[in-house]
């Protein structure tokens, strides 16, 4: 029978263990193995039994075993001795303490999931993994920073395969009572509660719960309380999944609620109010709404002002390479949820719609782009590598569509993994020798061949163990039984080449490249002298049956008796198998259609681990390969036939383990070391091990767009003079420019001219009611192909040199010809304000001709 109520009976520690609840309380222990070792000594057997979860370690360890370890001396030191590293940590000045004055008080980083430990699974892939990574970089760095996003109940799936290979997803019900969580109380105990309004004048109430990772504190928005109706409490029930409608509603509680939530925290803990706002991803976007809808209703903003205000302290980041990963919704349903009841007056639907419309070439009139949205609402974007820069300026290119793509106002931050996360401890303490001995590059000398290698062996033995496991409780959940299993204990082999592939299953990932040609896969399996074997995890979406497609040829090839001791696919891919999955690879395998993929951090923290990545130059690899570091992909993107495309990639995969990866491998020594092989492993760690490093990422977030962005708010803010003035100076400006013309460019120069010489330039430009201090007038100049299409151009700015009849100038310029070659220039107007952040904010240019 079930019970009619659920209660948490929570362990009560002795006074000497009390120190355990806030080291427990505080997920810093996740990256923090001195800690995760003494929750270990508490009860080993134990500890393994609960997953290495310490919440549940305390919730069921039993009283006499308290009682010992109360009355244990060399015990309470190593807490004591834990719980003062944890005090100091969160309390000494870092890196962050000695930034620029003009650095952010507070940065509030929004994301739909976070990815901190397998203990709190709020995260699907590698978007909240790298959400997890940014917050604990932060709590590194000590940069102040409050992570916002939505508690899911049953977060994302478990998966598991049927007996015929299908995917299956079961969703445990999270308890917060039984997580490392707190719930956010007022000063007089009673708990927070945030609302926003829904149609019909329904509520959407939610509780906040706050993980505190390190220094960071996470606000998670649960709408699963009794005061809700049955539709509201269920908003946060999954991650990604339910209606279009029901997408909306979470994202409206992130947005909207999460500010709430934030003034709140911010109010009860003393907290500096963040004054930067990333979003992370289009689904938090609705942040900026309610930011406008604060300065208009407390402060008195106009719409405009209001709108200048939030832009200028709001940062986008956009983790999307393909369309279909934008959530878009029927501008109909936006008219239902805003309503007075969704977003208070002074934000009329018509100023709501037209931030995320797709107002221009090639867009959809019926519906509402979040990503588009995200892009308005910030005055600062980025993608997370240099390749996803190119490929985000082109994915938006019509919302600018005056300006070349290079010149677009999305930049580029490359992103990093939180190295203590991702890198077993082994190899952290070969980089702690290293780097006693002189930083990253003294591991060229300081740690012998012998011990990298005995490194990588035990490691390899470590994944080997612990894929069998998964693999026999894989094949019972499959329906067989001990008897059938036996062949288990000879999977896979320490001492063979193992080649690890596990991420997301969309279809550009191409998870089944490698199947290409099976007779060709199996043969590099079976080789007698130099074998290959590979070890497989990813999750399809559940409603993406393709994917679950793809899964079920992988799985079927994998059972096959002659060679699943060779290939295995691993269910249920997470933080915790991928903590033993990254550092037991040798090679870390990625394959998919360049240049769909945004970043790809796993190849980041299998290097991290001394795995040599062997990847389509696509992502973070397009920009750090540089030929011995791995292998690239040969990747066929001039070929439009996709079948095509994909024989000659995974013929160019083939090729490359057999022929190059292999044999290198195997090329061992009379002491059984393959010298040049441990030659790449060194150059891994020591040119890669520096970049990809979230430390590193978050110094340029706040580097290259959180202080910028709150010099930018904090010029507005002050006293929203400059809000009001921007506005009112960008509408004269929209108003004015259809007059704005370049009449005509004057040149003396001869079509044919020397290298070294000096372009002189006049412009007649007409301005209308605009004056020289609204705008540049420029050169684009540079190589020019057989087109006269300007290649990478450069721009100088011309000076005004002459008023003349009717709003119309002179302006004079120059360029400095340095380079030979074919050369062409033309002259432009653009926009120009103290406050502007790019001359191609505004999406405005008058080109000459």
């Amino acid at each position: 029978m079930r019970a009619i109520r659920r209660l948490m009976v929570r362990t009560v520690l002795p006074e000497q263990l009390e120190p355990l609840g806030e080291l427990v309380t505080n997920l810093r222990w996740s990256w923090h193995q001195p800690t995760q070792e003494l929750f270990e000594a508490v009860d080993h057997e134990l500890w393994e039994r609960v997953g290495h979860d310490p919440v549940r370690l305390l919730g069921e360890i039993s009283p006499d075993r308290l009682a010992e370890l109360a009355a244990d001396q060399a015990f309470l030191g190593r807490v004591r001795a834990a719980h003062d590293d944890l005090r100091h940590y969160l309390s000494e000045p870092r890196w962050y303490q000695d930034a620029d004055h003009e650095a952010p008080a507070a940065v509030a980083y929004f994301s739909p999931e976070f990815g901190i430990t397998h203990v709190l699974p709020q995260y699907s892939g590698g978007l909240g993994i790298l959400a997890g990574d940014h917050l604990k970089a932060a709590s590194d760095l000590g940069v102040p920073m409050i992570g916002v996003g939505l508690l899911y109940r049953h977060g994302y799936f478990v998966q598991s395969l049927s007996r015929e290979g299908w995917q299956q997803e079961r969703y445990p019900v999270v308890d917060p009572d039984n997580l490392p969580l707190t719930r956010l109380r007022h000063h007089d105990g009673e708990p927070v509660r945030v609302e926003v309004g829904m149609p019909e004048g329904r509520t959407l109430g939610a509780a906040v719960w706050v993980a505190q990772v390190g220094r960071v504190p996470l606000l998670l928005l649960d709408s699963s309380i009794e005061e809700n109706g049955p539709i509201e409490r269920d908003v946060t029930d999954r991650l990604y999944g339910g209606t279009g409608e029901h997408r909306l509603r979470q994202e409206l509680l992130l947005g909207i609620g999460g500010v709430r939530a934030v003034r709140v925290y911010c109010d009860i803990t003393g907290t500096p109010p963040p004054d930067v706002f990333h979003t992370n991803e289009g689904h938090a976007g609705f942040l900026g709404l309610e930011r406008i809808r604060e300065l208009i209703d407390d402060h008195g903003l106009g719409y405009e002002a209001a709108l200048e205000c939030a832009r200028a302290g709001t940062v986008f980041t956009t983790h999307t390479p393909v369309p279909a990963g934008i959530d878009r919704f029927p501008v109909e349903l936006m008219r239902q949820y805003f309503g007075p009841d969704a977003t208070g007056p002074g934000l009329p639907v018509e100023q709501v719609l037209a931030l995320g419309s797709e107002d221009y070439e090639g867009g959809d009139p019926d519906v509402f782009n979040m990503a588009v949205m995200g892009l308005r609402l910030a005055q600062r974007s980025n993608g997370v590598s240099r390749l996803h820069g190119d490929v985000s300026r082109s994915m938006f290119a019509g919302l600018w569509p005056s300006f070349d793509e290079h010149e677009l106002p999305i930049g580029s931050i490359t992103n990093g993994v939180h190295a203590p996360t991702w890198v077993a401890p082994e190899v952290l303490h070969l980089e702690e020798k290293a780097i006693s001995g002189g930083g990253w590059k003294s591991a060229t000398t300081t740690v012998s061949d012998g011990d990298i290698w005995a490194v990588k062996h035990t490691l390899r033995e470590r994944l080997v163990t612990e894929a069998r496991r998964r693999l026999r409780v894989s094949w019972r959940t499959r329906g067989a039984s001990d008897a059938e299993l036996g062949w288990i204990d000879d999977v896979l082999d320490p001492g063979v080449l193992t080649i690890g592939f596990a991420r997301r299953v969309p279809s550009y990932k191409r998870l089944t490249l490698m199947l290409r040609d099976p007779g060709r896969l199996k043969a590099l399996l079976l080789d007698p002298e130099r074998p290959v074997q590979i070890v497989i995890a990813g999750k399809a979406h559940p409603a993406d049956d393709g994917g679950k497609q793809l899964i079920q040829q992988m799985v079927r090839f994998a059972d096959d008796p002659e060679v699943r001791r060779r290939i295995v696919f691993l269910p249920d891919y997470g933080i915790g198998m991928a903590q033993a999955l990254y550092p037991g690879c040798d090679v870390w395998l990625n394959n998919p259609l360049r240049p769909y993929e945004a970043c790809g951090t796993s190849g980041m923290k299998a290097a991290l681990n001394g795995a040599l990545n062997l990847s389509v130059r696509d992502g973070w690899w397009d920009e750090w390969y540089d030929g011995s570091n791995g292998w690239a992909i040969p990747s066929a993107e001039g070929v439009t036939d996709t079948d095509h495309r994909d024989d000659l990639e995974a013929a160019a995969l083939y090729d490359l383990i057999e022929n190059e990866v292999a044999p290198r491998f195997y090329d061992v020594d009379a002491e059984g070391i393959p010298r040049r092989w441990v030659e790449l492993l060194r150059h891994t760690l020591t040119s890669l091990g520096p970049k990809v490093q979230a430390t590193r990422m978050l110094r340029e977030y706040v580097d290259d767009l959180y202080t910028p962005a709150a010099a930018a708010g904090r010029r507005l803010n002050a006293d929203y003079a400059g809000a009001v003035s921007l506005a009112g100076w960008k509408e004269r400006v929209r108003a004015a420019w259809p007059d704005v013309t370049v009449q005509h460019v004057e040149s003396a120069t001869a079509d044919a001219v020397e290298r070294g010489q000096t372009l002189r330039l006049r412009a007649f430009v007409a301005l209308g009611a605009l004056t020289p201090d609204d705008v540049d007038v420029q050169v684009v100049h540079g190589r020019v192909d057989e087109s006269d299409a300007l290649r990478d151009p450069e721009v100088a700015a011309m000076r005004a040199a002459e008023e003349l009849d009717g709003g119309t100038y002179r302006f004079e310029g120059e360029v400095h010809l340095d380079r030979p070659g074919a050369f062409g220039y033309t002259v432009r107007i653009v926009p120009r304000h103290a406050l502007l952040a790019d001359g191609a904010e505004m999406g405005l240019a008058a080109l000459a001709g």
